[in-house]
C-alpha cells in the first residue's frame, strides 16, 4: 500500500522563510498572497512587499516547473488595485512569463457586489515551462467550491491548480507560502501530492496541519 501524502506546515513570516529556504526541488507553488488588510502597511509599503513576495514565490520552485497565484482585486481608499497585474510585474522581474490567466467566479455572473469584486484571477506564471495548447481548465471556473475559510479559495478551484501542477509542472510537492487555514495542502494531499506551507498565525498552522478535504469535493 503506498504511503499516505505528507504535509508540513511551518509557523513562521513566509517572507524571511523564502529568504532563507530559496528553491524547493520537485515543487510547484499555487498560493494567494494577502491583502493591504491583512499585512499592516500604507498602500505604497504593500505594494513593495506584494511584488518582493511574488518574486520569492516564483524563485522559489524550479525553473521547469511553475507558480500559480489566486488574486483577488480590491478597492483601497477610492483606487481600484489589481492583483493580477502586479502578479504579472514581479514574474517579469524574474524571467517569467504568463501560462495562463483564468478567472474564478466568487458571486454568480451579473450580479453586483460592493467592496470586493466578484471574482478572483487564476494566474500561472513559469520561467522554462511552456503551457500545452490544450489545458483541461476552464476560462471562467464557475463553481470555486466550498471555501473552508472566508479568506480561503473554493477547494474547486484549488483542484484545477493542483492538477495542473501535478500533470503539467510534473510537481511532487505542492508549496503554499501564504497557506492560511490550509485548503491548497488540503487538496494536495487528496490528489495524492505532499504539501509543504508556512503561516504567520499560530491558530490557523494549527488548522492547516489539521484541514482534510476528500476527493470527491473536487
Amino acid at each position: 500500500m503506498p504511503d499516505e501524502p505528507k504535509r508540513v506546515v511551518e509557523c513562521a513570516d513566509a517572507i524571511p522563510w523564502m529568504r532563507a529556504r530559496r528553491r524547493i526541488a520537485g515543487a510547484c507553488a499555487v498560493t494567494s498572497l494577502p491583502d493591504v488588510s491583512e499585512v499592516g502597511l500604507a498602500l505604497p509599503a504593500w505594494r513593495a512587499w506584494f511584488l518582493e513576495a511574488a518574486r520569492l514565490v516564483v524563485e522559489s520552485v524550479p525553473d521547469e516547473s511553475a507558480a500559480v497565484f489566486f488574486q483577488s482585486d480590491i478597492k483601497c481608499s477610492g483606487e481600484w488595485i489589481d492583483k493580477g497585474a502586479l502578479v504579472m510585474r514581479a514574474a517579469e522581474a524574474v524571467g517569467a512569463r504568463v501560462l495562463f490567466h483564468k478567472i474564478v467566479l466568487r458571486r454568480p455572473a451579473g450580479m453586483l457586489t460592493a467592496g470586493r469584486p466578484g471574482f478572483t484571477h487564476l494566474i500561472a506564471v513559469s520561467r522554462a515551462l511552456q503551457c500545452p495548447d490544450v489545458l483541461p481548465i476552464p476560462d471562467v471556473i464557475a463553481d470555486a467550491g466550498e471555501q473552508k475559510w472566508v479568506r480561503a479559495m473554493g477547494v474547486r478551484a484549488a483542484g484545477h491548480a493542483v492538477r495542473f501542477a501535478r500533470e503539467q509542472a510534473g510537481a511532487k510537492i505542492i508549496f503554499d507560502p501564504f497557506c492560511g487555514v490550509g485548503t491548497v495542502l488540503a487538496v494536495a494531499n487528496a490528489l495524492g501530492l505532499d504539501a509543504l506551507g508556512v503561516e504567520k498565525a499560530k491558530k490557523r498552522a494549527e488548522q492547516a496541519r489539521a484541514l482534510r478535504v476528500r476527493a470527491d469535493e473536487l
